[in-house]
């Protein structure tokens, strides 16, 4: 569940979007390709946005309004942070799927075991980390990434001049960090992206600068976090 500030400009207004990583599930524990299957937090998850939402709280984070990727990981991570900062909005029409994770297709779900024993050829060309390569049945990164910056930026022009406050998955933050890092969408993912971590971007027009990325002080005395390390499973 990361959480990051993405400050947006426009001729006149500043639309800052306070993006947050859903919380931890079983599959993320199992590193699955979670995809946009429909899998709930696990317990571990349901802390680490009870405790996101105690430090927005007490740090006393203004927002003007919220939406959240649609599926159910990120709307129970939403939900006690609604409750602290937005005790008004009923959460329930606040969703938008352009801010779902990747879709993987056939695999989504899939232990990466299983991928290289059911579909071989697709995990070889899926090492080579090329933009343009899906798994079967499912979306390049670079379709992903047109996607995610719609999303975006039509969020800043809903909110110009508004704090909004943004639930999301992983691979959704890696394509802002890419953009504001200006990274091409081809390589290993190279940004930290932790449970519940927290982050500000600054974005004016199409060029994005991050002020900051990947605080986990709230989360400090809690177990390791599963990590997904993509360089590791880089073909050389």
């Amino acid at each position: 569940m990361l959480v990051i500030c993405v400050c947006i400009f426009n001729n006149d207004a500043i639309t800052e979007l306070i993006l947050i990583r859903h919380g931890e599930t079983d599959w993320n524990r199992e590193l699955r390709f979670q995809g946009q299957v429909d899998v709930p937090l696990n317990a571990m998850g349901h802390e680490q946005a009870r405790r996101l939402a105690q430090r927005l709280a007490q740090e006393q984070c203004v927002v003007d309004h919220l939406v959240c990727s649609d599926l159910i990981r990120a709307q129970q991570t939403a939900q006690p942070v609604a409750q602290a900062l937005l005790p008004h909005l009923a959460l329930e029409g606040l969703t938008d799927a352009g801010l779902r994770e990747q879709h993987f297709g056939e695999v989504d779900g899939m232990r990466v075991s299983d991928i290289q024993q059911q579909h071989a050829q697709a995990w070889a060309d899926w090492l080579r980390f090329d933009a343009d390569h899906a798994m079967p049945g499912g979306e390049t990164t670079r379709q992903f990434h047109a996607r995610v910056m719609d999303a975006v930026r039509r969020l800043a022009a809903q909110h110009a001049g508004q704090r909004v406050m943004v639930v999301t998955h992983g691979g959704v933050l890696d394509m802002l960090w890419r953009t504001a890092q200006g990274l091409g969408l081809s390589g290993p993912r190279e940004s930290d992206i932790p449970n519940a971590g927290l982050s500000r971007v600054r974005l004016q027009g199409d060029a994005m600068e991050v002020l900051h990325w990947a605080d986990t002080r709230h989360l400090a005395d809690l177990p390791a976090q599963p990590v997904y390390d993509q360089k590791k499973l880089l073909v050389r």
